[in-house]
């Protein structure tokens, strides 16, 4: 996870973290898993992430993308990799839980040029 918060207008992977586990855990928290609300949960997170985002006025894309997958004792892996200007673009990823499920979310913020 890289962080470029020591350039102004550049990408903050913490504070963006910060915002993403705001909207998992307030639109998650504690439920169970239930298969037939997690369409809803997932597209309620990347909404509410990328109002959120929106929110911090910089001059950004995002693409964030959400998985929810129930604790069963099944492996998950996930990998990203872009190809962008590292000085200004960036990324994060959360990865939550609760006792019932897992929660992983990718940001991508991709500076918009004048």
């Amino acid at each position: 996870m890289e962080e470029f918060s020591g350039e102004e207008g550049s990408f903050n992977s913490e504070e963006a973290s910060n915002s993403v586990k705001e909207c998992i855990q307030s639109i998650i928290g504690e439920e169970s898993y239930r298969q037939d609300t997690v369409n809803q949960w997932t597209a309620k997170i990347v909404e509410q992430a990328l109002t959120l985002l929106v929110k911090q006025t910089k001059s950004y894309k995002y693409i964030v993308s959400c998985a929810v997958m129930q604790k069963s004792g099944a492996g998950l892996h996930t990998a990203n990799s872009c190809y962008w200007d590292t000085v200004t673009d960036g990324s994060c990823t959360v990865k939550w839980e609760n006792r019932t499920m897992y929660c992983v979310v990718s940001v991508f913020a991709v500076a918009l040029t004048p």
